[in-house]
């Protein structure tokens, strides 16, 4: 199983697509590793380039995240910029079964719950994740909030095996 967890990225805003996550001339990539340097810089007003973003292992965004075309390279630019972890109001379906699929966590949850984790956006937010107990915390310097999530059993299962291929190897 991956690991979850660190310090986050806020992305306020809804329906961020899978282009401005990777832009699609990259696709013809041969590795993921390639995908890297490129996460984020077609998104608009936003600097990929800042220690925020580089330091970042969890994205707290908004509604509608991975709209757009079906690509798994979206979740693999977040996995090669060791981001494993999403949470928003709602993804695009696609998009949030790749995730899983790629072993990563995609939480979704209620609009008023995003807004309370948005007010701790002062630079050193971090969360830590409790998998076992579905729930993660997330911690600023001054303040705290655990949260619980949900996810579907299957879900889990594939995030806890490291991925659809590796859950694949392991049952069948």
């Amino acid at each position: 199983m991956k690991s979850f967890g660190g310090r986050v990225l806020f992305l306020d805003r809804s329906d961020i697509n899978t282009d401005e996550i990777i832009p699609a001339k990259y696709l013809t990539e041969i590795s993921k590793e390639a995908l890297k340097p490129h996460m984020l810089e077609d998104l608009k007003d936003f600097n990929p380039q800042t220690s925020e973003v580089r330091d970042a292992r969890v994205i707290v965004t908004r509604s509608n995240f991975g709209c757009g075309s079906s690509r798994e390279h979206a979740p693999w630019v977040f996995e090669m910029n060791d981001i494993n972890m999403v949470i928003a109001s709602s993804f695009a379906r696609i998009f949030r079964q790749n995730m899983f699929n790629c072993g990563m966590l995609a939480i979704e949850l209620p609009e008023d719950v995003i807004n309370r984790l948005f007010s701790h956006h002062d630079g050193t937010a971090v969360i830590s994740v409790d998998f076992g107990n579905d729930s993660f915390t997330i911690s600023t310097g001054k303040d705290r909030e655990t949260i619980r999530y949900q996810i579907a059993k299957f879900d889990k299962a594939l995030v806890e095996a490291g991925g659809w291929v590796e859950f694949a190897d392991a049952k069948y």
